[in-house]
């Protein structure tokens, strides 16, 4: 047997042994090619597929983004400036999750800045009037 089992190349790639399964369903890494006793067998380029994967996931980016980034890659007619239009579109994401999470955080400072924090009944808790109000914190 010439290759890495699936175990073997998911403990190489610091992945569960179902993630590479997965993966090839989705089309993010291709069909390993088979032993003569039908098992899967990788090679090196698997483990280095994988670790580009974990980095893109690790910044965000969906399966389905990292799928359009690794076919850019092996595209001949696409260019950086593509790859640099997919990564701004998920920088922009990422700027409305930031906007979206201060809005959250001034929020939950509201509330907490209305409540004395005192051993009082929650049924006169300032923060749960504000929730059951609806907005009223927004």
């Amino acid at each position: 047997m010439n290759g890495m089992t699936r175990g073997e190349v998911a403990e190489k790639a610091g992945v569960n042994p179902e993630t590479l399964r997965y993966y090839e369903q989705k089309a993010l890494i291709p069909k390993p090619r088979r032993s003569d006793g039908g098992f899967r067998l990788y090679d090196d380029s698997y483990v280095d597929r994988l670790h580009f994967i974990q980095r893109a996931k690790d910044l965000g980016f969906t399966l389905a983004e990292i799928k359009d980034l690794l076919d850019l890659r092996v595209d001949d007619e696409a260019t950086c400036r593509d790859v640099q239009a997919q990564t701004e579109a998920k920088l922009d994401e990422v700027e409305a999750k930031i906007e979206d999470l201060k809005r959250i955080r001034d929020a939950l400072s509201t509330l907490s800045d209305a409540c004395a924090g005192e051993g009082g009944p929650t049924g006169d808790c300032p923060i749960l009037d504000a929730l059951s109000e609806g907005d009223a914190y927004a």
